[in-house]
């Protein structure tokens, strides 16, 4: 069974704490916008890696690509 976009919000909602979560897609490609006090001081790619060890064995087995725009809430905030 292909996971929800929601399915996919919850799951990194569980195990990263998160401002704002948007997820959209069709069940195996998804897009992400993703606001975490988390990402402060790291990278892209360290941000990235948070995300995936957030979902964890569901990006090997359910999740077939994911596209994420990771942010801190001032990032976010600036942005809006």
């Amino acid at each position: 069974m292909l996971p929800t976009p929601e399915q996919v919000r919850q799951y990194i909602a569980d195990h990263l704490p998160c401002d704002h979560i948007d997820v959209q897609g069709d069940g195996s490609h998804f897009d992400a916008v993703i606001v975490s006090p988390a990402f402060e001081g790291k990278r892209s790619i360290a941000r990235h890696q948070l995300v995936y060890a957030a979902l964890g064995d569901r990006m090997k087995a359910e999740i077939h690509a994911l596209s994420m725009r990771t942010l801190t809430p001032a990032e976010y905030e600036a942005g809006r």
